[in-house]
């Protein structure tokens, strides 16, 4: 019959294997820069050489990248879920940005309900300083770092969900959202009312993840994303009428 000896497995076989679990689980992401030689090898309890060799395997199989003088890195492994193409075209209609806000509403419903459920207290605290730092941000006029960290309150949400195919997927589809091709976050942030309507949203959604409460996790996320679409739609109608305004004025000037 075709069984083989089982074999030890391989130093850094091994090695391999938890660096790829940790970039599959969003803890390594990428662009971060991992410890020195030296001081990996020793939290991991392996000779240099059978960490080179496992190094190695991952710059061959595109996960690391070694960048001469300053280390190894994690390879932008996400990319973009669009082409080039398609993303210009998301940015140049508005029908995109209000399906993008109904697709964030199903699946980060679904992931807040996962999180309430699965998260480990180390997950949740991690959610509750990101919170923590924004009502800090809330009390400073320039809303840059708050819209922020409105991005990172809502990935923490979604790694939280311990789902590493949502995970990977949301994170290429934040990077398009930061980059402004949906909407732009500080715009929204730029009126008072509306950063405290915010504040006041992400304080509910934080209150049911730390209770662990399921049902109330996923509501608080949608009502803030109908928030949000709604304000959207508010800001796009009052810049059509001013764009309006401003024709006919111009048009009486050279009249």
């Amino acid at each position: 019959m075709p069984f083989e000896r089982v074999t030890p497995e391989k130093l850094s076989t091994a090695v391999t294997r938890q660096i790829e679990k940790l970039i599959l689980r969003g803890i390594l992401r990428p662009g971060e820069r991992l410890p020195s030689e030296r001081e990996l090898a020793e939290r991991l309890g392996v000779s240099r050489p059978s960490l080179r060799e496992a190094v190695a395997d991952l710059q061959d199989k595109g996960l690391l990248v070694t960048r001469a003088g300053a280390g190894v890195f994690v390879a932008d492994v996400l990319g973009s879920a669009f082409s080039p193409a398609l993303i210009r075209l998301f940015a140049d209609h508005d029908e995109a940005v209000f399906n993008y806000i109904a697709f964030r509403r199903d699946l980060e419903g679904l992931a807040a309900e996962r999180a309430a459920r699965l998260a480990s207290d180390t997950d949740l605290k991690v959610i509750q300083t990101v919170f923590d730092k924004m009502e800090t941000a809330h009390t400073k006029p320039n809303p840059k770092d708050e819209a922020r960290l409105d991005a990172e309150f809502h990935m923490g949400i979604i790694e939280a969900s311990h789902n590493v195919v949502m995970l990977h997927m949301m994170r290429s589809m934040f990077e398009l959202l930061q980059q402004g091709v949906f909407y732009n976050r500080q715009v929204m942030f730029k009126q008072r009312t509306t950063r405290g309507a915010l504040l006041d949203q992400h304080r509910a959604i934080n209150t049911a993840l730390q209770a662990r409460d399921t049902e109330a996790a996923r509501a608080a996320v949608i009502a803030h994303l109908d928030f949000v679409e709604q304000a959207l739609a508010d800001q796009q109608k009052a810049e059509r009428h001013e764009s309006i305004a401003k024709k006919r004025l111009d048009h009486e000037k050279t009249r």
